[in-house]
């Protein structure tokens, strides 16, 4: 009777945690450059004095779709869509430097070029500054040219992009991270499209079925729990009788 509550109930818990994935993926359905994350779930025996008889079942996350979401024209020069494998380096709010797809760039008011979350873009030598009330122009390479008024345009700097040859891991704050923390070299040979920007590569579709199908997991889950209960009661009144 105990190895069914534990089935049940560790069931009952690994489809909670794929509701939550789940529930973090639509809700992410429209954020540019998302990717959505991926779940799995596996059985672990119960280690201790005796037979391994109980087993219960765990949750395992094992990582992101790496697939490319849909890229759509922006028209807005700072708008700007990697290529391939290519990610945009920035500036974490811990000073580390970390990777993103999400090219909505912007310049605050002291010229820095940032992200949507005010985090500085990374160049080859840093942070890019932009000189005031400048028109910018990114190139497919990353290079950002200025022009103030009827100037000539100038070179200010190029974009950071890095093509990791592994695949990065997801950080709390949603920026990207090679697994052993350093800092990745410049890609020459990146790419990317200015005016545009890539969308979440999230379903939302398919997303909603599987969490339909989850939901439907989990009470499936929970009758079996009070199958289990109602067998433990009528199994005590057989006894108390007897």
């Amino acid at each position: 009777m105990d190895r069914l509550v534990y089935l049940s109930m560790s069931g009952a818990k690994a489809t909670m945690h794929r509701q939550e994935v789940l529930s973090h993926n639509l809700a992410n359905v429209s954020t540019n450059g998302f990717r959505a994350e991926m779940a799995a779930l596996r059985a672990v025996p119960i280690r201790g004095d005796g037979a391994s008889t109980r087993v219960y079942t765990l949750e395992t996350t094992i990582g992101y779709d790496e697939a490319p979401g849909v890229v759509q024209g922006t028209g807005r020069p700072l708008d700007v869509a990697m290529s391939g494998r290519a990610w945009l380096a920035v500036q974490a709010l811990d000073g580390t430097e970390a990777y993103t797809r999400a090219g909505a760039l912007q310049v605050n008011p002291d010229g820095t070029v940032v992200d949507v979350q005010g985090r500085p873009i990374l160049g080859d030598g840093g942070p890019i500054t932009v000189p005031t009330n400048a028109r910018i122009d990114i190139a497919n390479d990353g290079t950002i040219n200025a022009t103030v008024g009827n100037g000539r345009p100038q070179n200010v700097g190029r974009l950071k992009l890095v093509t990791p040859e592994a695949k990065l891991d997801r950080g709390l704050d949603g920026l990207f991270r090679p697994p052993g923390g350093d800092p990745l070299p410049a890609d020459a040979a990146a790419r990317l499209t200015g005016g545009a920007l890539e969308g979440s590569n999230v379903n939302a579709v398919e997303t909603m079925v599987a969490m339909i199908s989850a939901a439907r997991q989990f009470e499936h889950q929970m009758k079996m729990m009070q199958s289990a209960e109602r067998k433990e009661e009528q199994a005590a009144k057989l006894l108390g009788t007897v």
